[in-house]
């Protein structure tokens, strides 16, 4: 399973419904044990649906408190359908560039830490700024994470 950049212990801004729900657990509210988990492994489409399900059927939460949370999974369901229908238009155009768009920046950030690495362990009082560091850190994790990530999203979903 691939990691989702997006998610919070994954470094990123969290999916709208697990900020929600964290909103609401520090509210004080009663959040079902089961509905957290599913919050806490959010991969995909599917398992948001399955989320949704959950908190439809969830009998301790208040209405209010569920119309919010569905509101905000509806929005990262769309969010994620937007993402894939652009993927998909990038593969369908004739442009070269746009079709190799991600595994060419994927490549030239690999390439780009390679370096580096290399520069800063073979040249004596070579620095780079832990903030590029950090930077390139980041934008490496986010990369990997939503091209392998989807790249095997969709090999199941052909499946």
């Amino acid at each position: 399973m691939s990691k989702n950049p997006k998610l919070k212990k994954n470094g990123g801004q969290g999916t709208a419904v697990g900020n929600a729900l964290r909103f609401l657990v520090k509210q004080g509210k009663v959040i079902s044990p089961r509905i957290l988990d599913i919050a806490g492994e959010i991969t995909g489409i599917d398992s948001l649906n399955k989320l949704g399900d959950l908190i439809s059927g969830d009998e301790q939460m208040a209405q209010v408190d569920k119309d919010l949370l569905l509101r905000e999974l509806e929005q990262d369901v769309v969010e994620m359908q937007e993402i894939s229908k652009r993927w998909s238009s990038d593969m369908m155009s004739d442009s070269w560039l746009s079709k190799n768009i991600r595994p060419l920046s994927i490549a030239f950030l690999t390439i780009t830490l390679f370096i580096y690495i290399i520069l800063d362990s073979s040249l004596e009082g070579f620095k780079i700024d832990e903030q590029w560091v950090s930077l390139l850190g980041n934008l490496l994790m986010l990369c990997y994470g939503g091209y392998f990530g989807a790249r095997t999203l969709e090999k199941i979903r052909k499946k």
